[in-house]
């Protein structure tokens, strides 16, 4: 009996996804539930899951092709499960050969029992760039597979020890190199996730009337409070004691003094909020991603590091829902996690402001008269000057600064 595989209900307004990866081949055998393909939306990577025990008996749609819900994407062979002893009906075993076939016609790989990597088209590319053999590299992503962070942490430790003569190159590694003064070029369609961030930016440049304003602060009270409770933090919590949730708690206490910047423009009205459903910009293997962490400002240090780290790590297993990403009133952006010492954010529509987060960096500042050496960071809050006025601005930006210069003001509400 053959059971057709249909796109699923992607979220609220969502109608269509790319099909961005498949997790199981034509003769694969699959349980019920168990996902058998990605699917790309605007926002999140939606997982396709099987609705019956059986083997894969084909694909209706080609990878990368744009589909609707309700669509039909592949066909399974129910029932036609590999027995416990290892052997396969000769219908699943054809499928089996047929898809394996396929597979080095692609020059792919996927998961299945004979020792094979899935691999996601992007994360395929970068192994064969860096000449690697993804047979070696640990996956880090959901159900082992390889994410692109793991093939870029192979390709920084490659060479580090002496090659095992035992082990073939890998074919990739015998390509001829590109000979000197030889310029290449390479066209990749965009994710379907890229294309969305690049339309709402543009769209945000577009619609609002944006300004950034700067501050700098004195980051000496959060580091030593960090260092004298940062053990006895993570043993009571099981989470280390980061930087975000200072900044979270001190942008919260802000957004309560100036509720513009906490605000939207809905038509010709303007949307005030109670509450702080705070965005957070996190790095996904498609591209950043934005998961919201509610009532933040209710939260206590360890429930924001908390949130924020299964965020994280969500997101780098590609398990983010649509709901995960729908809402917020105001975004944090930590740019100082790859090095940036000032940049001036985009805000996320429909909100109205984004606070910028840089790196840490020791300079000679004056305090009392004297040259003092101070670890400093910038800190950028970009805004819609439609709805926030300079003064606005700048006072929750310098509340933000005065709360992470002086922690004791988040205990006691200044």
């Amino acid at each position: 009996m053959t059971t057709e595989v249909t796109v699923p209900t992607l979220g609220e307004s969502v109608t269509e996804a790319t099909v961005g990866e498949w997790l199981k081949q034509p003769g694969d055998a699959v349980a019920a539930d168990e996902p058998i393909a990605s699917l790309e939306t605007d926002k999140v990577a939606v997982e396709v899951p099987s609705p019956v025990a059986g083997v894969i008996g084909e694909f209706t749609v080609e990878l990368g092709e744009t589909v609707e819900v309700g669509a039909v994407i592949a066909k399974i062979e129910e029932g036609a499960t590999v027995a416990a002893t290892g052997e396969e009906p000769a219908r699943a075993k054809q499928m089996r050969e047929e898809g394996n076939e396929k597979r080095e016609d692609d020059g792919g790989s996927a998961s299945s029992g004979d020792g094979s990597v899935s691999m996601s088209p992007a994360v395929r590319r970068v192994v064969l760039e860096h000449g690697l053999d993804p047979t070696t590299i640990k996956g880090t992503g959901k159900d082992g597979r390889l994410t692109k962070e793991d093939v870029l942490a192979a390709a920084k430790n490659k060479g580090a020890g002496p090659a095992d003569a035992s082990k073939p190159a890998p074919a990739a590694a015998s390509v001829p190199a590109a000979a000197k003064g030889e310029r290449r070029e390479e066209r990749v369609k965009m994710t379907r996730m890229r294309q969305t961030i690049a339309k709402r930016l543009k769209a945000a440049q577009d619609n609002a009337a944006l300004l950034t304003t700067f501050n700098d602060c004195d980051m000496t009270a959060v580091i030593e409070a960090r260092n004298a409770y940062k053990d006895v933090f993570a043993k009571k919590h099981g989470i280390k004691l980061g930087f975000m949730s200072f900044f979270a708690k001190a942008a919260s206490l802000a957004l309560k003094d100036v509720p513009a910047v906490n605000a939207y423009i809905d038509g010709d009205e303007i949307v005030y909020h109670d509450y702080v459903d705070m965005s957070v910009a996190v790095s996904a293997p498609n591209g950043l991603v934005v998961p919201v962490v509610r009532s933040v400002d209710a939260m206590s240090f360890a429930e924001i590091e908390l949130a924020i780290a299964d965020y994280g790590k969500r997101a780098k297993e590609g398990t983010l829902t649509m709901e995960d990403m729908q809402g917020g009133t105001f975004t944090i952006s930590n740019g100082g996690v790859f090095g940036s010492l000032m940049s001036t954010p985009i805000i996320n529509p429909p909100q109205s402001a984004v606070l910028g987060l840089h790196r840490i960096e020791e300079r000679p500042v004056a305090v009392n008269g004297e040259v003092v050496i101070r670890p400093m960071m910038y800190l950028a809050l970009s805004y819609d000057h439609r709805i926030i006025d300079g003064r606005e601005a700048v006072t929750a930006l310098k509340i933000m600064k005065e709360a992470i210069e002086d922690p004791m003001r988040m205990l006691i509400d200044l």
